[in-house]
């Protein structure tokens, strides 16, 4: 009797210890946000804020220099994209996001005000896109980056509002999400901002200079580029800061200083030049990336783009480097450069250098090498087209050939474009060509004797 007393109160006291360490634990993350919150209310003097959450609803429908403004801003944070329906009216929502968490559904931010945003005032915009709180107090979910968004000045924000109320309204209503259980949740969203949300302001580093500064206010703000580009935990948490990751299909490639996966061994002009025409020297941006590039940085002027190129290469990254490359007498690679000779080499050139500007190179193009060969298995099977864009309309296009190879096929040419020519990285699998290509529902190969 006394044994089991004593066990009584040992699990009593470690369940009072758990209980009293887990509110320590809340009370050192709501000091702790409070304090990050406490650095919201003042942004810095370089950047001109119009003060949160204290601002009247103002027609700026007549400010003609403000609206060009925001307009600019808005395909900084390339707005249409996510709040675009395929096929749909501009800014009225429907597009469809999947998640690891389910479906997200974008919404309507076209001026009506019964669906839109047209009702709200310019205190309630500034919650939603920067604290993720739409009125009523209606938690958003960050595949909305307000997260990120949090970073930019009220007064680009507002500037963003006043294009907004520009463009025709649309009086079409929101869509549901489709999240699983708990995720469905949204009051749920105020634990995750405990953990993950910082709604502190970009502050500029005074030991970068100024372009420095615009380069990663542009990155970690408007151009929200951790909401692809970083690693996700399994609560959706950034992690592994632009070191890339993979999402519907794609993988998003490390976009640090890293030369050997990421835009380390591409000049500034080169980076300039892909997020300005969707082409460089070695890479053409199609899929997602040609989205972001024909939506929005095409249209970002040269200085801003500079600037974006000159932060992003002074990231260290990752630090991976080159593993050893499979061996070019390996049978799979004999069986792969048939292929490849078959195939590729007309457009690509058989020593993989393909056709400036037009047809993406396989050599010295970190996005070959990266870990994630999705982008590589998901353009054999699927094709593709590079961004069309207003200094390169006349894209370049793929075909697929789903049907045409098999998966240990797609697997041996892409280990010849993954490791030759100075390339060198992880061998694909038939599975993992298996596994993407049903994911896609992309078809089989066609049997001879079909």
């Amino acid at each position: 009797m006394k044994l089991h007393k004593t066990r009584l109160r040992a699990g009593i006291a470690v369940l009072a210890g758990l209980v009293l360490a887990g509110l320590l634990l809340l009370v050192g993350l709501l000091l702790w946000r409070a304090s990050q919150s406490a650095q919201a209310v003042r942004e810095p003097a370089l950047l001109t804020r119009t003060e949160s959450y204290v601002v009247p609803h103002i027609d700026h429908s007549s400010d003609t220099a403000l609206i060009t403004r925001g307009a600019y801003l808005a395909r900084a944070g390339d707005c249409i994209a996510c709040h675009t329906a395929s096929g749909g009216t501009p800014f009225a929502g429907g597009l469809r996001m999947h998640t690891p968490f389910g479906v997200i559904v974008s919404s309507n931010i076209t001026p009506d005000k019964t669906y839109g945003i047209g009702a709200w005032s310019d205190a309630e915009f500034l919650r939603a896109v920067k604290h993720g709180v739409a009125p009523h107090g209606k938690w958003l979910y960050p595949a909305m980056p307000y997260n990120l968004y949090a970073r930019v000045t009220d007064s680009d924000v507002l500037a963003i509002r006043a294009y907004l109320n520009t463009v025709p309204p649309v009086h079409a209503a929101n869509a549901s999400n489709q999240l699983t259980f708990p995720f469905n949740i949204r009051p749920l969203m105020l634990g995750w901002n405990l953990l993950f949300f910082n709604p502190a302001p970009f502050q500029p580093d005074p030991q970068h200079s100024v372009e420095w500064n615009r380069g990663a206010y542009l990155v970690d703000g408007l151009g929200h580029c951790s909401a692809c580009h970083s690693g996700k935990n399994l609560l959706g948490g950034d992690t592994d800061y632009l070191q890339g990751y993979d999402l519907e299909g794609w993988h998003a490639p490390e976009i640090t200083g890293n030369p050997y996966t990421g835009l380390g061994s591409w000049s500034t002009q080169d980076i300039v030049d892909y997020l300005q025409t969707g082409t460089n020297r070695y890479s053409g941006a199609s899929g997602s990336m040609g989205e972001v590039v024909s939506d929005s940085t095409q249209y970002l002027d040269a200085a801003d783009l500079k600037a974006i190129a000159v932060y992003l290469q002074s990231i260290p990254g990752s630090g991976k480097t080159a593993p050893a490359p499979i061996p070019a007498e390996d049978p799979e690679l004999t069986l792969g450069h048939q292929i490849f000779l078959a195939n590729c080499a007309a457009c690509h050139q058989s020593d993989g250098t393909g056709v400036e500007h037009m047809i993406p190179a396989f050599a010295g193009n970190p996005g070959i090498r990266a870990e994630g060969a999705n982008n590589v298995i998901r353009t054999i099977l699927l094709g593709g087209r590079t961004a069309a864009t207003q200094l390169n309309p006349t894209s370049a296009e793929m075909p697929a050939f789903d049907w045409k190879l098999s998966d240990a096929q797609v697997a041996a040419v892409s280990n010849v474009i993954r490791n030759s020519w100075g390339n060198a990285a992880q061998r694909v699998t038939a599975q993992q060509v298996a596994t993407l290509r049903a994911e896609l529902k992309a078809q089989p190969q066609i049997s001879a004797d079909r």
